[in-house]
């Protein structure tokens, strides 16, 4: 068996990180659009700045706190010693699992459905192992708590986006001085953002660069850096030029240019919160197919994963959002309801609050059903005439056909490798 591994490990790395940049393509192209699609539907946000945010935060959600995620999507799916007497069938059946996802994310993206980048590796894994392998290779009771994490999560981002987007009307829109309040309450909703994104990433995500921050001086530093992105938005705020003629077309035309500044540290929250869960469903794949070759066919508990892992995954996303990312910007930015940039922070801070937090939990949830969740929470807060129910009703069915669709393909891809190889 080692003889076998040291003859082909040169292959399966080439394999790996093709593989691996194509399917981290195929998340930038659905997922990370749909994470940005908020900013540019509102128009708070052009494509190139979109990008620009994304290729920064993206990244860093990936190395500072998709550790716990990466882990999941490596081994915690399925069951690793399964896979004792044939090692090599983990390494077809995640090259298969990465190949087939990155082909469904690539049709989806073309027709501009917003479909889940996790549910598409997910149900590519359970296909190969429970099909190729077994039953008994996959851990149900995992792929259990995962799915109703789907389940729940767009739910949590839709009660959490309806609450802070009535909460936006009750002390902003609808009072007297709307623009006062929104300069007044701006900074205090900023720092709720910078808040919960960097008490889960000082307490989870730094230990594995090196950082080890000492127990109970978590809470401090998360409040510090609340009260600096609190302090920054409104300098930013401050220096708008405001036209009191516009709100006679618009009322709240200057209010929404505040909100725009918002959506900037939203933006930046939404892409570092996807990047922390969404980046291992690309890179979680490939450092089991890495460190299996690496180790002779054995898949080690814990293992770092490559920094040249994490640089394919950061830069295959950045390229998929630049070049295919305007079809599901479109969907979701702009179809499903009129967005303003009060209702987009809504959703956004629902969306990046809740991913975060699923991934200092290491499960990896769906971004693209939270964010939807969270855009239709902010849909029935203005009522339910306000949401398009027949586009919803189409990103439903493609979120349907995407676990069936992962896993015959991955079945497909995993025969044909094992016929290659073996």
């Amino acid at each position: 068996m080692m003889a076998w591994f040291s003859d082909v490990n040169t292959i399966y790395i080439f394999l790996a990180g093709a593989f691996g940049i194509f399917m981290a393509w195929g998340i930038g192209a659905n997922d990370v659009a749909n994470a940005m699609a908020t900013s540019v539907g509102s128009r708070a946000l052009t494509i190139r700045q979109a990008l620009m945010i994304a290729a920064v935060f993206e990244f860093a959600g990936a190395y500072l706190a998709g550790g716990e995620v990466t882990n999941t999507i490596r081994s915690g799916i399925v069951s690793v010693e399964a896979f004792d007497e044939h090692p090599e069938y983990l390494v077809w059946g995640m090259l298969a699992s990465l190949l087939s996802a990155g082909i469904w994310l690539t049709v989806a993206s073309f027709q501009g459905w917003p479909v889940s980048t996790t549910h598409s590796i997910v149900g590519a894994i359970v296909g190969f192992a429970a099909v190729g392998v077994g039953t008994d290779a996959v851990s149900w009771g995992a792929v259990g708590t995962i799915a109703t994490s789907w389940v729940f999560s767009p739910f949590i981002a839709g009660v959490l986006a309806f609450l802070v987007f009535t909460s936006i009307h009750k002390l902003v829109l609808d009072t007297k001085e709307p623009l006062q309040n929104a300069r007044r309450y701006g900074p205090y909703y900023l720092f709720a953002v910078g808040l919960i994104l960097s008490l889960v990433t000082v307490k989870k995500g730094l230990a594995h660069v090196g950082l080890n921050i000492h127990p109970g001086m978590e809470i401090p530093i998360a409040i510090g850096v609340g009260l600096f992105v609190a302090l920054a938005g409104a300098a930013l705020i401050r220096r708008l030029q405001f036209d009191e003629q516009a709100d006679k077309a618009f009322h709240f035309t200057n209010v929404e240019k505040i909100f725009g500044i918002l959506m900037i540290f939203t933006a930046s929250a939404m892409a570092f919160a996807h990047g922390s869960n969404d980046v291992a469903n690309a890179v979680g794949p490939m450092s089991a197919i890495i460190s299996l070759v690496q180790e002779n066919g054995q898949l080690a508990a814990k293992s770092a994963v490559p920094s040249w892992v994490l640089l394919v995954g950061a830069v295959g996303i950045v390229l998929g959002l630049a070049t295919l990312g305007y079809q599901v910007i479109a969907t979701v930015g702009k179809k499903i309801t009129e967005l303003t940039p009060s209702r987009g922070f809504a959703a956004e801070f629902a969306t990046a609050s809740t991913v975060v937090l699923a991934s200092y939990t290491g499960l990896p949830i769906s971004t693209t059903h939270t964010l939807v969740g969270a855009i239709l929470g902010v849909g029935f807060a203005r009522g339910i005439a306000a949401i398009d129910m027949r586009i919803v009703g189409n990103i439903f069915m493609s979120w349907v056909v995407t676990l069936p669709a992962g896993a015959i393909l991955s079945i497909l891809f995993f025969f044909m490798l094992k016929g290659m190889f073996s």
